[in-house]
């Protein structure tokens, strides 16, 4: 029974091979998700899982956009039911099929969010790594919005940077080369990732081509001075340090108003500093925009890159 069963496989791969080199790709289709349920219900992971990739890897090839994408959903599924474990070979894998996608296609995105579910073994938002290869494929795409989401959830910090210059000497403005990175440091310190902080704001700082002949600190630019005092004080857990800084740099503090409600909770976060009163109805506000602009990595990308706020630029 054993044999008659793999001679039964074995000749539906064979017309499976036969029907992708004719080009009939919805009988190929068909005859993968026939292997799917045999190969699965015997529990033959390894095999089903390179058949699967393969398939869809194949179909996408030919832009079979529709059953590429399926066969890549399902490839999600086993990893899932058999409890594979996040590696650097399945995260290069899915990043591989998630390039390879069309964007136009709502699968994409079904895709994309299964796969950070099933990444989600120790950190419950997905696998840095898997975050850093999806924000690369974004940014190539010049998908700036999403790219960001998902570099704030990575482990690149000079990535991260690398692109927030790109986009600021394409897209931004002169007088906001400060305030592309300030806005990236403040949502990793409410993120509690003083590390990625740190890294960014050194690479940004470094090798943009305007900031990194300054030779700071001291920065020509105040806001700059800010965050690396910030990080500093973080560093060192002087309460007394940050709220002498949110006084001297006030007036830079006060060029994009969701910086102070930032600042309050990072206060709260890193110092055990209470928000004042006045400030908690803005603070209860910004938990949904924070979620909303760090904490859903399957958002769409229409918003911008703060959500609601109108002093930074648009990305996309």
């Amino acid at each position: 029974m054993a044999a008659r069963g793999e001679r039964g496989v074995s000749r539906v791969l064979e017309k499976l091979e036969a029907s992708v080199n004719s080009g009939q790709y919805y009988e190929a289709h068909q005859m993968y998700r026939t292997l799917y349920f045999r190969y699965l219900s015997q529990k033959k992971y390894p095999e089903l899982l390179n058949l699967l990739y393969k398939g869809s890897t194949v179909l996408l090839q030919h832009d079979q956009q529709g059953s590429g994408a399926d066969l890549a959903i399902l490839l999600i599924d086993v990893l899932t039911k058999s409890e594979t474990k996040p590696s650097e070979e399945w995260i290069e894998k899915i990043a591989k099929l998630f390039e390879m996608m069309n964007s136009s296609i709502p699968e994409r995105e079904s895709f994309l969010t299964n796969a950070v579910k099933w990444s989600m073994d120790s950190n419950k938002k997905g696998h840095p790594l898997l975050h850093k290869k999806i924000a690369e494929v974004y940014w190539k795409e010049k998908k700036y919005t999403a790219a960001h989401r998902h570099f704030l959830h990575s482990c690149d910090g000079s990535a991260y940077a690398t692109m927030l210059i790109e986009l600021h000497t394409t897209k931004g403005l002169k007088s906001e080369i400060d305030l592309f990175i300030a806005q990236a440091v403040l949502q990793f310190l409410c993120l509690r990732n003083i590390q990625m902080a740190t890294e960014t704001f050194n690479e940004y700082t470094g090798s943009h081509p305007t900031i990194k002949n300054d030779k700071g600190p001291p920065y020509l630019f105040p806001l700059l001075n800010f965050l690396w005092f910030l990080l500093k004080a973080i560093e060192q857990r002087h309460a007394s340090q940050f709220k002498v800084l949110r006084n001297w740099y006030a007036i830079s503090i006060k060029r994009d108003p969701n910086y102070s409600v930032y600042l309050d909770n990072i206060g709260r976060i890193w110092f055990g500093i209470e928000i004042p009163k006045d400030n908690r109805n803005a603070n209860s506000m910004f938990g949904g925009l924070l979620k909303s602009i760090i904490g859903e990595v399957e958002s769409s990308d229409e918003d911008d890159f703060t959500g609601h706020n109108t002093s930074t630029p648009d990305l996309d």
